[in-house]
């Protein structure tokens, strides 16, 4: 039988952790989810406080880096569908059932397309593209799906990246050919861009692209983040 193990990575997300399980637990069907696992890189906030009145979430420790928590995550999961979700990312109603059917009809990894908590137009055209199955469109933000079998196959996410480990991995499943998108929306949060300003967060982001692209290493990467983005970041 085809069951999902959810995997969300946190470091400090009590504003969003409760709304989020709340969301998944209405969302889904108890047929399809096998496990709902929270991987905690350090938090010094309530949200481990939040997580403790849920029944049936699975809690667990791990070093700071969403790379290695996402993969810590993967190694608990017994479901043979691992969906690796943030955690102010809030997938469609019965995105389990979509998930599942994919899965069945072939495609072993793929994402929702996403948009953001904004109607500022940018950020709805650049939700807008993410529809499309391109790899220049993807990010974490849209959470990926994918069979364990298929996951373990490549080795996991790469733990030497603590910022663009979700495109770095993407990048694997796009090379043989195996990644969908379901024409779904998810929902993620705008903050970062709220925060930091649409068009400054934007030139970073890019910025981070072209460096990636140039050759830039996985601390190269990092330390730029840390020094014009986020100086927190898990």
């Amino acid at each position: 039988m085809t069951k999902i193990s959810v995997i969300i990575p946190i470091l400090n997300e009590a504003k969003t952790i409760n709304r989020l399980i709340k969301h998944l637990n209405e969302a889904s069907s108890e047929e399809n989810i096998k496990e709902i696992i929270i991987v905690d890189g350090g938090s010094t906030d309530e949200s481990l406080n939040i997580i403790s009145t849920f029944k049936n979430l699975t809690l667990i420790s791990s070093d700071k880096g969403r790379a290695k928590q996402m993969n810590v995550g993967a190694n608990h999961a017994s479901g043979n569908i691992l969906y690796f979700l943030h955690a102010d990312s809030f997938p469609p109603k019965d995105f389990d059932t979509s998930i599942v059917n994919e899965v069945i009809n072939g495609h072993l990894a793929g994402c929702f397309k996403m948009k953001f908590d904004s109607s500022h137009w940018w950020l709805k055209l650049m939700g807008w593209f993410t529809k499309f199955p391109w790899r220049i469109c993807r990010g974490g933000d849209q959470s990926l799906f994918i069979t364990k079998s298929l996951f373990d196959s490549l080795k996991g996410f790469d733990e030497q990246y603590l910022i663009y480990e979700d495109n770095v991995f993407i990048k694997k499943l796009f090379n043989i050919k195996q990644f969908t998108v379901i024409q779904k929306h998810l929902t993620t949060s705008a903050r970062l861009y709220k925060k930091h300003g649409i068009w400054k967060l934007q030139y970073h982001y890019l910025i981070i692209h072209l460096k990636h692209w140039l050759g830039a290493s996985s601390k190269d990467l990092f330390a730029y983040y840390i020094q014009n983005v986020c100086t927190n970041k898990s």
